[in-house]
């Protein structure tokens, strides 16, 4: 997934503001919080400027591996129907149905142990298929 920046500016806005009401209330001065919040500004622009450059395609899978709970997939069919990107759903298609299930217990926040033992294959196989899935994504987009 692509670096969003305007979402990423909101969350930061919303944390800023809880983080100021808060030293307002213990009573910091509004010089200490100005410095503190131009610091973190320039933190938060290093920060974009990185994800910016680094954000790839590959990036999506690595998305579904970390939100466990937003999967609801339990099949191979299931997880590809989710798919909202057309290039992806075409790349995913034409991928071996092994490396897609890989894929989508991966989305379910399985470790490539646990997705080994499940699919008989070792999990260096399992993780160095998953890597190659990666690469080829980000290629495509």
């Amino acid at each position: 997934m692509a670096y969003n920046k305007a979402s990423e500016e909101r969350k930061w806005r919303l944390w800023k503001e809880a983080e100021e009401k808060q030293l307002r209330e213990l009573g910091v001065s509004e010089e200490k919080i100005a410095q503190l919040r131009a610091y973190d500004w320039e933190m938060f622009n290093s920060d974009r400027r990185y994800y910016e450059h680094h954000a790839e395609g590959g990036d999506y899978l690595e998305h579904l591996a970390a939100s466990e709970e937003e999967s609801d997939a339990k099949t191979v069919s299931d997880f590809l129907s989710g798919i909202d990107s057309p290039v992806l759903f075409r790349l995913l298609s034409e991928t071996d149905p092994i490396t897609i299930l890989i894929a989508l217990r991966r989305s379910q926040g399985k470790s490539f142990a646990e997705i080994s033992l499940e699919i008989g294959l070792s999990e260096n196989t399992a993780h160095r298929r998953w890597t190659r899935l990666k690469e080829k994504i980000k290629k495509s987009l």
